[in-house]
C-alpha cells in the first residue's frame, strides 16, 4: 500500500528535522522535500497530505495553500504557533495542530541553567576558566555546537591568563536561597518552580490565574496579585508566558525600573514578550545585573546588536528544547498528528484560531 505523502523541508538541511529521526517519519508517510516541490509542484501538489513545520523555514502562505488542493493539516513541531496565520489555514478546511507538554522539561531545563550560568558568570570572560571544573554538567545540558563554543573561550581564558588571582569582577552571586519570580506559571513555570524548590529558592509567581493552594504548597510558591510586586522582591525574574497580543512587549521600560539593581532577567518564552530596547537601556544603566535569554527579536540578532556586546548578558539560538529525548518525542507527536488527519481523524493536538 503506498504510504501518504508530507512536505518538509529536506531532513538534514538548515533549519530541517535531522536525519536521525527519518525512520520515526518514513515508516509511515513518503517525504517530498519541499524543495523538489518548489521545482515540481504539479507532479507533487495532488500528493501532498500533510505539512511538516519544523522552525520557520517553510512559510505558509495563501499562495502555498492553494498549490496544495489535498492538505489536510499543517502539522507544527514545538508548541508556539504565533508564526503561523491559523485562520488562514482552517479557511482552506486545513487543521492546525502543535506539540503541547513535550517541551516542558527541556525548556525547564534551560531556564535553570541560564539563570545558574549568569547567576555564576560562567561564560563570561573572567570566570570562563571555571568552566573545566563543571565540564560534564553543560555537556548534558547544551548541544554540541554551544560546548564547543564554552570550551573554546575557557580554554583562551585559561592559557592566556597571567595570574592565578581572579579579579573581583569575576565573583558571581549565590541561587541558593535567592528570591525566584516565575512570570507565567503554567506548566512550565510549575516545572521551573520544582526545580528551583531543590535550590531552596523563595519562589515567588504571577499568572492570570491563581493556581490551587495545594499546587503552591507543593513548590512553595507564593502568588502576586500585581506584577509589581514581583518584579520589586525578586532576585532572578522568568518570563515563561505563550506570546499573545496581551503579552507582546509584556516587559518593557516601566517593569526593567521596577527590579532590583542586582536582579537577574531570564526570559525563555518568546522574544516579543520583552520590549529589546528597554533591555538594552536596563543595562546600559545598570537598573539589573544581568540577562540571560534564549529567545530574541529577531532570530538570530543581528551582528551588531547591542545586546551582544555585554558580558553580562547570555543569548542562546532557541535551543530551549534541543535535546535528542525532546526531539524524538516531538517528531512522534507530529506523525500521531499527521496520520490522524490523512485518516479522517480527530488530530489530538489540534490547535483552534
Amino acid at each position: 500500500m503506498e504510504k501518504p505523502c508530507i512536505l518538509a523541508t529536506t531532513l538534514g538541511a538548515p533549519g530541517g528535522i535531522y536525519k536521525c529521526f527519518a525512520p520515526c517519519i518514513e515508516k509511515h508517510f513518503t517525504i517530498i522535500p519541499y524543495e523538489w516541490f518548489v521545482q515540481r509542484k504539479a507532479e507533487f501538489a495532488d500528493k501532498i497530505q500533510a505539512l511538516f513545520v519544523w522552525g520557520g523555514v517553510i512559510k505558509v502562505d495563501q499562495n502555498l495553500l492553494k498549490s496544495l488542493p489535498n492538505l489536510k493539516a499543517v502539522v507544527n513541531g514545538g508548541v508556539g504557533v504565533d508564526h503561523l496565520d491559523i485562520p488562514l489555514i482552517n479557511s482552506f478546511g486545513v487543521k492546525v495542530s502543535n506539540t503541547p507538554h513535550v517541551v516542558d522539561n527541556a525548556t525547564a531545563d534551560i531556564g535553570m541553567s541560564l539563570m545558574l550560568a549568569s547567576a555564576r558568570k560562567i561564560v563570561e570572560g573572567e570566570s570562563c576558566s571555571f568552566l573545566f571544573r563543571i565540564s560534564s554538567w553543560f555537556i548534558i545540558l547544551f548541544s554540541e555546537s554551544i560546548v564547543n563554543f564554552f570550551f573554546y573561550a575557557g580554554h583562551n581564558f585559561s592559557k592566556f591568563r597571567e595570574s592565578d588571582d581572579f579579579p573581583e569582577s569575576s565573583l558571581g552571586t549565590d541561587v541558593s536561597g535567592a528570591t525566584l519570580g516565575i512570570i507565567g506559571m503554567g506548566r512550565i513555570g510549575y516545572k521551573i518552580a520544582k526545580r528551583a524548590q531543590g535550590f531552596e529558592m523563595k519562589i515567588l509567581y504571577h499568572n492570570r490565574n491563581r493556581r490551587p493552594e495545594s499546587d503552591e504548597r507543593a513548590v512553595g510558591a507564593t502568588y502576586c496579585a500585581s506584577m509589581k510586586e514581583l518584579l520589586q522582591r525578586s532576585d532572578f525574574v522568568m518570563v515563561v508566558v505563550n506570546l499573545s497580543p496581551q503579552t507582546h512587549k509584556l516587559i518593557g521600560p516601566k517593569e526593567f525600573a521596577m527590579m532590583k539593581p542586582n536582579s537577574t532577567f531570564i526570559n525563555v518564552s518568546r522574544g516579543l514578550v520583552v520590549d529589546q530596547d528597554a533591555l538594552v537601556d536596563a543595562l546600559q544603566k545598570k537598573m539589573i545585573r544581568a540577562a540571560a535569554l534564549d529567545v530574541t527579536y529577531p532570530e538570530p540578532l543581528p551582528r551588531d546588536h547591542p545586546l551582544l556586546s555585554f558580558p553580562n548578558v547570555i543569548i542562546l539560538p532557541h535551543v530551549g528544547t534541543h535535546t535528542v529525548e525532546t526531539y524524538q518525542i516531538m517528531v512522534e507527536r507530529m506523525v500521531i498528528n499527521a496520520l490522524a488527519a490523512v485518516t479522517g481523524g480527530q488530530l489530538p493536538d489540534e490547535v483552534k484560531a
